[in-house]
């Protein structure tokens, strides 16, 4: 999860994750639209799909992204927004 406080006008949030394959990225961001939902009202919109290899959903200040391996590689949001404070990393 990257902090983008003061460095973003769009969000506060990035939460970034990789799916290995089309139908997980599909299911987690099923999963997580619903959960965050049912446990703290937000609605998400949501661009992209697991056949795309990259699904967006924006919570207004949390956006995740949901990558395939190949294009995480390739956009490497980390890097772009390297000035941004990682405040969770799991590998």
């Amino acid at each position: 999860m990257l902090d983008l406080r003061g460095l973003s006008d769009f969000t506060d949030y990035f939460v970034i994750a990789t799916g290995s394959s089309e139908r997980l990225l599909d299911n987690l961001a099923t999963f997580t639209k619903e959960e965050i939902k049912k446990n703290h009202g937000y609605n998400a919109s949501v661009e992209g799909s697991g056949q795309t290899g990259w699904v967006i959903l924006d919570f207004g200040y949390v956006v995740v992204h949901l990558f395939s391996a190949a294009l995480r590689e390739y956009y490497d949001l980390e890097n772009l927004w390297q000035s941004a404070k990682i405040v969770l990393s799991v590998q």
